[in-house]
């Protein structure tokens, strides 16, 4: 038991600490806004369609379920998912239905990921001496997040917002029809997943600058499981989790 509580107590301290970015990032920015006079893109809520270009950084992990065959097997004793970062970017198109509500898509959202596996097993493989083995997962995913987000009232050149939604992601980089994969772990390539964040918004002269941090959750199972091989055996499912930080630069629209 002490053992899991290490891993979650692990768990919360990094998704506490990729809040200190924003929270800086915030704080400078909103510190910065002072020393501008009247207000930056005073017709900008008037505007029905807006677009933006988004850079960011992201950490993702799997949910792992262990299949039935993991307590009848006695080679692998623990099989662990281990949190990796890789960046993203993408463009955003936005409609403003409302003074309080926009809907938001993606039609381009490149995110680069990497998923690593920790295994231990009770003996070593063949001419090898560990007991521990980490296995990666590369991901090339492009993402098409729907999103609702209800906005604040503007405060000058500032304003908070929450988001949630959905998304389809497509891997581009999927292993699932690997022939030669013993020592790697199959992931599909097509993934369904929900989405929830907050944001502010920091209008310039010329553009919006939106830091931005969200929680996505994918809801079904990517593990294409092969019993013939023995790291994959032990998995019965597999489902992606990630924390993005991102930079919205928004600008013109109609």
């Amino acid at each position: 038991m002490q053992k899991i509580k290490f891993r979650y107590l692990q768990h919360l301290f990094r998704q506490k600490a990729l809040l200190i970015p924003i929270l800086v990032c915030s704080v400078n920015l909103a510190k910065a806004q002072k020393y501008y006079e009247g207000m930056h893109l005073e017709n900008h809520d008037e505007k029905k369609y807006y677009f933006g270009i988004v850079l960011g950084y992201n950490t993702s992990h799997y949910n792992v379920t262990h299949h039935p065959y993991f307590l009848e097997q006695d080679t692998v004793m623990t099989v662990n998912s281990l949190n990796s970062g890789r960046i993203h970017l993408g463009i955003m198109a936005n409609w403003q239905i409302s003074n309080r509500f926009d809907i938001r898509f993606y039609p381009l959202h490149l995110i680069f990921s990497e998923k690593k596996f920790l295994y231990t097993q009770t003996v070593p493989n063949p001419g090898d001496n560990a007991l521990t083995y980490e296995k990666k997962v590369e991901s090339i995913v492009m993402s098409f997040p729907l999103q609702v987000r209800l906005k604040s009232d503007r405060i000058k050149n500032f304003r908070v917002y929450t988001l949630a939604g959905v998304k389809y992601d497509y891997d581009l980089a999927s292993n699932a029809g690997a022939r030669n994969a013993e020592e790697i772990l199959k992931v599909k390539q097509s993934d369904f997943g929900v989405e929830a964040g907050i944001g502010f918004q920091f209008f310039f002269k010329y553009f919006i600058l939106a830091p931005e941090i969200k929680i996505s959750q994918g809801m079904t199972n990517v593990h294409a499981r092969d019993p013939a091989l023995k790291y994959s055996s032990t998995v019965d499912e597999l489902k992606s989790r990630m924390i993005l930080f991102s930079l919205h630069f928004e600008g013109g629209g109609l």
